[in-house]
């Protein structure tokens, strides 16, 4: 429930400028606007950000991503190669309290909006940038895709089937993994700022960001000589936890690496003596003959449908679940009870699903507002009103191609 204090989530009375575009960038600021910062997304007069053309599927000529990536934002057009573009930009950020952007490092050096500039226009802004390979060292100024940082930051070398060359998970996991840093980042500033009284710069890389989440891999490489390699399916020496295939054609993980949890399983299976065999009785046992348990339990959970087998995991209290896929995440009543995917007012396709806001906060939600606007929705309003510019020359400068 939204307390009085903070109708729209604890970032309510937050201002961010949004300067970048495609995802790294804007899909921290939909984190930001998802706990209710007010985030006005500048983009290219004319063209806008091109998420609004991106996405597999399209419905009535429409993008399926842009409402999801650019919700509960505001929509501006403004020509940043340009004196006039640029002078908006500064008259914004000179109120706000975040700027964000995820150009090539440089870039906003180019247009006169560097940290310098901004700093002495409003010296408690956090400028928030995020990039391929972070502000900073010799490959700073290289173009850096998140496929880029995925696969310098180890992710892709450990990804996929041993047999094949390294794979992708099937999203842009190193952008959306730097724009949670660009976010907790912006936060934790935000936080500072109230300490020290000023901004900072927060710099997101995303070769970084994906490293951040590589577990173990450079100390074990440093210490053991050990490097990992594709594994499919597993983890390697950590089982049991793999898909295991029923009667009825599904597939079921289950996860039972811990020495307790690997005892239920037994009994669950009716086979209780293999918790104390001494090839699976321990963690690293049941690591070095990883593949012969899995063979084991696979031949057992054939015999079962997947409704009988999910069942009989819980009533043992084995961690367990289906492989699902967008249908089986709208159709399944946990997603629902919770309101892990709610619908949204679209302006052209009715109801929209999409995934709700998280994480959950007991005080102080977040909350889906609304989709993501029209291109320049409200350019406008932001000029008129946040920065008090005359209607005639909100007409002027829109007649000369700068909004």
């Amino acid at each position: 429930m939204d307390t009085p204090d903070f109708p729209h989530g604890p970032l309510h009375g937050v201002r961010v400028i949004e300067l970048g575009q495609l995802l790294a960038g804007p899909f921290c600021g939909q984190l930001l606007a998802d706990f209710g910062a007010e985030v006005i997304k500048v983009e290219p007069p004319g063209v806008g950000d091109p998420m609004r053309e991106w996405g597999r599927e399209k419905a009535h000529g429409k993008t399926l991503w842009w409402p999801l990536i650019a919700r509960n934002k505001k929509s501006i057009t403004c020509d940043l190669r340009t004196e006039q573009g640029q002078e908006i930009i500064k008259s914004l950020a000179a109120d706000a309290d975040v700027l964000l952007e995820n150009f090539r490092p440089g870039t906003l050096e180019k247009w006169n909006l560097g940290p310098d500039v901004l700093k002495a226009i409003n010296p408690r802004l956090v400028l928030v940038r995020v990039s391929g390979y972070g502000q900073t060292g010799p490959y700073a100024s290289r173009a850096g895709f998140g496929s880029i940082g995925e696969a310098m930051g180890g992710l892709r070398y450990v990804c996929g089937d041993p047999s094949t060359a390294p794979s992708r998970v099937g999203i842009a996991i190193g952008d959306t993994l730097a724009a949670m840093h660009a976010a907790l980042g912006t936060v934790m500033a935000l936080f500072a700022r109230e300490r020290i009284g000023r901004g900072q710069i927060v710099d997101s890389a995303i070769y970084e960001a994906v490293l951040n989440f590589m577990e173990s891999i450079v100390i074990e490489y440093d210490q053991a000589g050990y490097i990992r390699e594709r594994s499919g399916p597993i983890l390697p020496n950590i089982a049991p936890s793999n898909v295991y295939p029923t009667a009825d054609g599904l597939d079921i993980l289950i996860g039972a690496n811990q020495d307790s949890v690997f005892r239920r399983l037994c009994q669950a299976m009716q086979r209780p003596e293999l918790a104390d065999d001494e090839r699976y009785a321990t963690h690293w046992a049941r690591g070095s003959h990883q593949k012969q348990l899995d063979d084991l339990i696979a031949d057992w959970t054939r015999t079962l449908k997947a409704a009988d087998l999910l069942a009989l995991m819980e009533e043992h209290g084995v961690p367990a679940g289906g492989i699902y896929r967008a249908p089986e995440m709208m159709a399944d009543p946990h997603f629902q009870a919770r309101q892990a995917i709610v619908r949204v007012a679209h302006p052209d396709l009715g109801q929209v699903a999409m995934q709700n806001v998280a994480p959950r906060l007991s005080e102080t939600p977040g909350s889906v507002r609304h989709c993501g606007p029209a291109l320049g929705e409200h350019t406008e309003e932001v000029l008129t009103t946040l920065l008090s510019m005359p209607p005639e020359r909100v007409a002027q400068l829109k007649t000369a191609g700068v909004i």
